[in-house]
């Protein structure tokens, strides 16, 4: 009985042994999608018509003096919001909107700003020595309630999904 439990065992550990390390054929990964982003074309044909749409809109915004962002890409909490100036609020130390926040993290603002940004010793980003923070919670809440508003004006919805 031993021996056979010694004679499986090392049955299985040769088995792993040269499958591990076996020239056997490479098995690549299969994906559902086209595109090496994980994406469906049609997914990123929308993402695209999306971002065309929100830079027409920033475009107006600026037009009607009711948007200044800190790079040349829409910032879709910005816009969809009806407007808002990232430069004022960040520079006010008063708070900046979510998307303005995560730019400012990722670096992705103009140079203008870059210049002005450090960490200081806990790893918080500061502009010009001021501590960034996001919006308050109730300015949270006033721009998440006008953006709802525009999404929804003319739609014939109200806020809560319910028909006028």
């Amino acid at each position: 009985m031993k021996f056979k439990m010694l004679a499986f065992g090392l049955a299985m550990w040769s088995c792993g042994y040269w499958m591990g390390n076996g020239d056997l054929p490479e098995v690549s990964a299969l994906t559902a999608q086209d595109d090496a982003s994980g994406l469906s074309q049609e997914t990123a044909i929308k993402i695209q018509a999306a971002h065309e749409a929100l830079k027409s809109a920033m475009d107006a915004l600026q037009q009607d003096g009711k948007y200044e962002g800190l790079s040349e890409t829409p910032n879709a909490y910005l816009v969809l919001s009806g407007g808002g100036n990232a430069k004022e609020d960040l520079t006010s130390g008063q708070g900046v909107d979510p998307e303005t926040f995560a730019a400012l993290y990722a670096r992705q603002v103009n140079q203008d700003i870059l210049d002005g940004l450090t960490v200081d010793d806990q790893g918080r980003l500061l502009y010009n020595d001021q501590l960034i923070r996001l919006y308050s919670k109730s300015r949270l809440e006033r721009t998440f309630a006008e953006r709802i508003k525009l999404s929804l004006a003319g739609s014939g919805k109200s806020p809560i999904g319910n028909e006028k």
